[in-house]
C-alpha cells in the first residue's frame, strides 16, 4: 500500500486508494484535514496537528506553522511573509527554526506532521504503511524537493516518488487519459499559495 500525501502550507493530509477509488484518512476524531502545525511546548511536550493549532493564540513563539515555506531555504533568501517564530541560519547556510536553543531544521519539523499522518493511516488501514508519493507545489525547486523526500523519510516512509501537485491534480481527473494532445490549466487555491501551472499533455 502506497500512501499519497498532500503536505501543504496550512494544512495536509493522506489517502490510500481502495477498489480503485482514493479514500482520504481521517484522525481519532473524525477529521481529514490535520494543521500542519508543531509546537515545541516548555515542558519538552510536542504537539502535531490541531492540538498544536490551538496553542498558538498563547503562545505563538512556540508553535511552528507554515514551515513549508521554509523547506530547502536558505537564510540569504527574503522570506515572505516572515513567521512569529524565530528562524537563523543552520549548517550550510540553510534556514532552521530557532527554539529554546533548539536549531531545528524545516525537514525535522515536517517529518513531526508526516509522521502524524502516517500514524493516522496506520491506525485506520490496520496494517503498517510505510511507502508514500508527497505533492509539493510545481515551483519547488530540487532542493525543496530533496527536503521534502528527507522529511518523509525522518517520518519512516519510503519516498516513492515526489510529484508535482498540478500533476497529482490533472492524474486524479483522468486527464492524462485524454485521447488526444491537450492543455489543461491547474489551478491550486491553497491555503498559504494561490497558483496556476498550464499541463501540456500528450
Amino acid at each position: 500500500m502506497i500512501a499519497g500525501i498532500d503536505l501543504g502550507t496550512t494544512h495536509s493530509l493522506a489517502g490510500v486508494m481502495e477498489s480503485g477509488f482514493p479514500i482520504l484518512v481521517s484522525d481519532g476524531e473524525g477529521r481529514r484535514l490535520t494543521p500542519s502545525a508543531v509546537c515545541f511546548g516548555a515542558d519538552g511536550e510536542m504537539l502535531v496537528g490541531w492540538p498544536a493549532l490551538e496553542k498558538k493564540e498563547v503562545d505563538p513563539s512556540r508553535v511552528v506553522t507554515s514551515v513549508k515555506r521554509l523547506i530547502g531555504r536558505r537564510a540569504s533568501e527574503k522570506i515572505e511573509p516572515s513567521p512569529d517564530y524565530p528562524i537563523g541560519a543552520g549548517p550550510g547556510g540553510w534556514v532552521n527554526v530557532l527554539i529554546d536553543g533548539q536549531v531545528l531544521s524545516p525537514e525535522k519539523i515536517s517529518s513531526h506532521i508526516l509522521a502524524k499522518l502516517k500514524a493516522d493511516l496506520e491506525r485506520s488501514c490496520g496494517q503498517v504503511v510505510d511507502r508514500a508519493v508527497i505533492t509539493v507545489p510545481a515551483y519547488f525547486n530540487d532542493a525543496q524537493r530533496a527536503a521534502t523526500k528527507r522529511a518523509g523519510e525522518l517520518a519512516g516512509f519510503v519516498v516513492e516518488r515526489i510529484l508535482a501537485e498540478p500533476t497529482a491534480a490533472a492524474l486524479a481527473y483522468g486527464l492524462d487519459r485524454l485521447g488526444e494532445k491537450s492543455r489543461v490549466a491547474v489551478y491550486d487555491l491553497g491555503g498559504g499559495t494561490f497558483d496556476i501551472s498550464i499541463l501540456e499533455l500528450n
